[in-house]
Protein backbone atom coordinates (compact mmCIF):
# COMPACT_ATOMS: atom_id res chain seq x y z
CA UNK A 1 0.00 0.00 0.00
CA UNK A 2 2.98 2.51 0.26
CA UNK A 3 4.50 1.62 -2.77
CA UNK A 4 1.27 2.83 -4.04
CA UNK A 5 0.74 5.49 -2.16
CA UNK A 6 4.10 6.93 -3.37
CA UNK A 7 3.24 6.29 -6.73
CA UNK A 8 0.18 8.01 -6.36
CA UNK A 9 -1.84 4.66 -7.88
CA UNK A 10 -4.27 2.17 -6.33
CA UNK A 11 -3.50 -0.83 -5.45
CA UNK A 12 -6.02 -3.42 -6.81
CA UNK A 13 -6.89 -6.63 -5.65
CA UNK A 14 -6.90 -9.12 -8.98
CA UNK A 15 -7.65 -12.07 -7.95
CA UNK A 16 -8.86 -12.37 -4.23
CA UNK A 17 -8.76 -16.31 -4.27
CA UNK A 18 -5.90 -16.99 -4.98
CA UNK A 19 -3.14 -18.12 -2.22
CA UNK A 20 -1.30 -15.33 -1.21
CA UNK A 21 -3.62 -13.07 -3.10
CA UNK A 22 -2.45 -11.18 -6.23
CA UNK A 23 -2.83 -7.16 -5.78
CA UNK A 24 -1.48 -4.83 -8.46
CA UNK A 25 -0.61 -1.04 -8.59
CA UNK A 26 -2.07 0.77 -11.62
CA UNK A 27 -4.14 3.27 -11.93
CA UNK A 28 -7.65 2.42 -11.26
CA UNK A 29 -9.69 4.99 -13.86
CA UNK A 30 -7.87 4.02 -16.67
CA UNK A 31 -8.68 0.42 -15.72
CA UNK A 32 -12.29 1.02 -15.75
CA UNK A 33 -12.14 2.93 -18.98
CA UNK A 34 -10.61 0.73 -20.43
CA UNK A 35 -12.99 -2.22 -19.50
CA UNK A 36 -15.66 0.05 -20.48
CA UNK A 37 -14.21 0.55 -23.73
CA UNK A 38 -13.82 -3.12 -24.16
CA UNK A 39 -17.61 -3.73 -23.62
CA UNK A 40 -18.51 -1.12 -26.07
CA UNK A 41 -16.11 -2.90 -28.58
CA UNK A 42 -17.98 -6.33 -28.00
CA UNK A 43 -21.70 -4.62 -28.19
CA UNK A 44 -20.87 -2.63 -31.49
CA UNK A 45 -19.56 -6.50 -33.10
CA UNK A 46 -22.94 -7.88 -32.37
CA UNK A 47 -25.59 -9.27 -35.06
CA UNK A 48 -29.29 -8.10 -33.63
CA UNK A 49 -31.43 -11.20 -35.45
CA UNK A 50 -34.53 -9.76 -37.36
CA UNK A 51 -37.41 -11.29 -37.99
CA UNK A 52 -37.98 -10.58 -41.75
CA UNK A 53 -41.92 -11.03 -43.09
CA UNK A 54 -43.01 -12.60 -46.52
CA UNK A 55 -46.59 -12.34 -47.26
CA UNK A 56 -48.05 -14.57 -49.98
CA UNK A 57 -50.99 -16.05 -51.34
CA UNK A 58 -52.10 -19.34 -51.89
CA UNK A 59 -52.34 -19.06 -55.21
CA UNK A 60 -49.63 -17.14 -56.26
CA UNK A 61 -47.46 -17.04 -59.51
CA UNK A 62 -44.22 -18.58 -60.44
CA UNK A 63 -42.37 -15.27 -61.28
CA UNK A 64 -43.92 -13.73 -58.06
CA UNK A 65 -43.11 -16.85 -55.98
CA UNK A 66 -39.19 -16.51 -57.23
CA UNK A 67 -39.00 -13.22 -56.77
CA UNK A 68 -40.36 -13.57 -53.08
CA UNK A 69 -37.48 -16.90 -52.69
CA UNK A 70 -34.87 -14.80 -53.91
CA UNK A 71 -35.66 -12.08 -50.91
CA UNK A 72 -35.81 -14.97 -48.50
CA UNK A 73 -32.14 -15.73 -49.74
CA UNK A 74 -31.00 -12.50 -48.93
CA UNK A 75 -32.36 -12.65 -45.77
CA UNK A 76 -30.59 -15.67 -44.94
CA UNK A 77 -27.33 -14.26 -45.94
CA UNK A 78 -28.13 -11.77 -43.91
CA UNK A 79 -28.75 -13.66 -41.20
CA UNK A 80 -32.20 -12.61 -40.46
CA UNK A 81 -35.00 -15.24 -39.76
CA UNK A 82 -37.96 -15.84 -41.88
CA UNK A 83 -41.55 -15.34 -40.96
CA UNK A 84 -43.43 -16.92 -44.50
CA UNK A 85 -47.26 -15.84 -43.85
CA UNK A 86 -50.00 -17.33 -46.43
CA UNK A 87 -53.31 -15.35 -46.13
CA UNK A 88 -56.38 -16.80 -47.06
CA UNK A 89 -58.92 -14.98 -48.57
CA UNK A 90 -62.63 -15.95 -49.19
CA UNK A 91 -62.96 -19.18 -50.79
CA UNK A 92 -59.22 -19.58 -50.55
CA UNK A 93 -60.00 -21.52 -47.00
CA UNK A 94 -62.01 -24.32 -48.01
CA UNK A 95 -58.19 -25.31 -49.74
CA UNK A 96 -55.98 -25.39 -47.36
CA UNK A 97 -53.39 -28.14 -48.85
CA UNK A 98 -52.88 -25.85 -51.40
CA UNK A 99 -51.52 -23.19 -48.79
CA UNK A 100 -49.33 -26.44 -47.08
CA UNK A 101 -48.30 -27.86 -50.70
CA UNK A 102 -46.53 -24.26 -51.04
CA UNK A 103 -45.31 -23.84 -47.86
CA UNK A 104 -43.49 -27.44 -48.08
CA UNK A 105 -42.52 -26.49 -51.14
CA UNK A 106 -40.38 -23.05 -49.65
CA UNK A 107 -39.09 -25.62 -46.95
CA UNK A 108 -37.64 -28.11 -49.44
CA UNK A 109 -36.05 -25.41 -51.52
CA UNK A 110 -34.43 -23.66 -48.37
CA UNK A 111 -33.66 -27.12 -46.46
CA UNK A 112 -29.69 -26.40 -47.56
CA UNK A 113 -29.65 -22.94 -46.11
CA UNK A 114 -32.28 -22.64 -43.23
CA UNK A 115 -34.10 -24.93 -40.98
CA UNK A 116 -37.21 -24.91 -39.79
CA UNK A 117 -38.13 -23.11 -36.70
CA UNK A 118 -41.83 -23.23 -36.25
CA UNK A 119 -43.83 -25.39 -38.19
CA UNK A 120 -46.66 -24.12 -40.30
CA UNK A 121 -49.61 -23.28 -38.38
CA UNK A 122 -53.23 -21.81 -39.30
CA UNK A 123 -54.15 -18.71 -37.52
CA UNK A 124 -57.46 -17.71 -38.07
CA UNK A 125 -57.13 -16.75 -41.83
CA UNK A 126 -52.88 -17.46 -41.79
CA UNK A 127 -50.98 -20.03 -42.07
CA UNK A 128 -47.19 -19.07 -40.95
CA UNK A 129 -44.13 -20.71 -40.95
CA UNK A 130 -40.77 -19.72 -39.35
CA UNK A 131 -37.48 -20.14 -40.79
CA UNK A 132 -33.96 -19.42 -39.09
CA UNK A 133 -30.60 -19.69 -40.92
CA UNK A 134 -27.99 -22.87 -40.55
Amino acid sequence: MLLAEEAGLDLVEISPNANPPVAKILDLGKLKYANQKKAAEARKNQKVIEIKEIKMRPNIDSHDYDTKMKAVRRFFEEGDKVKLTLRFRGREMAHMELGMQLLNKVREETATIAKVEAEPKLEGRQMMMVLAPR
